[in-house]
């Protein structure tokens, strides 16, 4: 054995102990035993001793092996449970066994003891990994149901994305070709100019929908004010950019250790979406970005006064490819990248939104705050 076995006897007589414990030295087994004769001592056992294998006699003053059977069924369901008895009848002895011991022996022939451990520890071990397999199984048939749902869905998606825009600029081409008056001409480009913004934002979603998806996470430390202020200097000509009014309040005194591709993606797609869905009808559109850096975990929290998300939508607007709006910019993969890039990071993210009133996304990321990276 790798380590000395805990091996926890339910018997009431001493002798018959001491025989067992005789019995398994002699074979060179490296263990410790306790011997236990009531059920309240049993239970107290099971929480304290936490052994390995339990060797239970049949019968005892106030106690029998097939309640401590149960019991130990109950709590604790990987141990193995064998029957070390005087003098049982062969339909009890199978009937035992039925009821989940995975081995009896008499006393009278204690040679067999060591090889019944062997065998019985053996078999817990192999039924635990084929436990752990099929959970392991399911947990990879889940993730491919999802990768496979997600890819029909994106392919069809995209193929649309990508296929709008570029069949309104030929459209527009073939119009501007034909047109002589200037005026017309120069709307024209503006049109076009608008659908090659809405393509290149829909390539911009793929890449960092497949480098997400595919990437390792890198962890380094992480400088989140130039994180913001290289997103905010990126997005300043996205229209409507100049008329928000952005205020940032960030608490970085202690190091964070994270990834810093994938927090800039979650900081670039959240604070463009706020610019995307500001409401137009506000004096005075705002965004308020919250940044606190705490030992074990670093809190993002952004919060704007745009046009806000009604109640019914909230619970899809992390699905892949899903608006929650008539406002189509984009291939709908924001939001996704976001949750997807947070659960990467071993993250959460809440969102709280009131139509016509804001919306606030509050996220936690770990903070790997340690030397083992570098």
């Amino acid at each position: 054995m790798e380590s000395t076995l805990r091996i926890l006897c339910l018997e009431d007589q001493e002798l018959d102990f001491d025989l067992l414990n005789f019995t398994l030295e002699a074979s060179g087994l490296e263990f410790i035993s306790q011997r236990v004769d009531s059920r309240e001592e049993y239970l107290e056992a099971l929480e304290s001793f936490k052994p390995d294998i339990i060797l239970s006699d049949h019968s005892l003053p106030q106690f029998n092996s097939t309640e401590a059977l149960r019991i130990c069924q109950e709590l604790t369901p990987n141990t193995p449970f064998i029957l070390v008895t005087g003098a049982v009848s062969d339909e009890f002895a199978v009937n035992c066994i039925k009821l989940g011991a995975m081995d009896y022996l008499l006393k009278s022939s204690l040679s067999r003891l060591p090889n019944a451990i062997d065998s019985a520890l053996k078999y817990k071990k192999s039924e635990a990994d084929k436990t752990e397999a099929v959970k392991t199984l399911a947990v990879q048939n889940e993730e491919l149901t999802k990768i496979n749902t997600e890819l029909d869905s994106f392919v069809y998606s995209v193929s649309h994305n990508l296929r709008a825009p570029l069949m309104s600029v030929l459209g527009l081409l073939n119009l501007a070709q034909e047109e002589k008056d200037m005026t017309a001409i120069r709307e024209y480009h503006k049109m076009m100019l608008t659908s090659i913004q809405k393509l290149d934002e829909t390539l911009k979603e793929i890449l960092d929908y497949s480098r997400n998806a595919r990437q390792e996470i890198q962890y380094e430390t992480v400088d989140i004010r130039k994180i913001i202020d290289d997103n905010l200097s990126r997005l300043q000509f996205m229209p409507g950019f100049q008329s928000i009014r952005i205020s940032q309040t960030i608490k970085d005194e202690l190091k964070l250790v994270s990834d810093p591709y994938r927090i800039s993606v979650i900081m670039n797609n959240l604070i463009s979406n706020a610019v995307k869905y500001l409401d137009p009808d506000k004096k005075d559109p705002s965004l308020r970005i919250l940044v606190n850096v705490e030992k074990e975990h670093v809190y993002i929290q952004l919060e704007d006064n745009g046009i806000g998300i009604e109640r019914d939508q909230l619970p899809r607007i992390f699905n892949m490819f899903y608006r929650a709006t008539e406002r189509k910019e984009g291939a709908g993969l924001g939001l996704y990248i976001v949750k997807e890039a947070i659960e990467k990071l071993k993250g959460t993210i809440q969102v709280d939104s009131e139509f016509n009133k804001g919306t606030a996304f509050r996220i936690r990321i770990p903070n790997l705050n340690t030397q083992e990276f570098f």
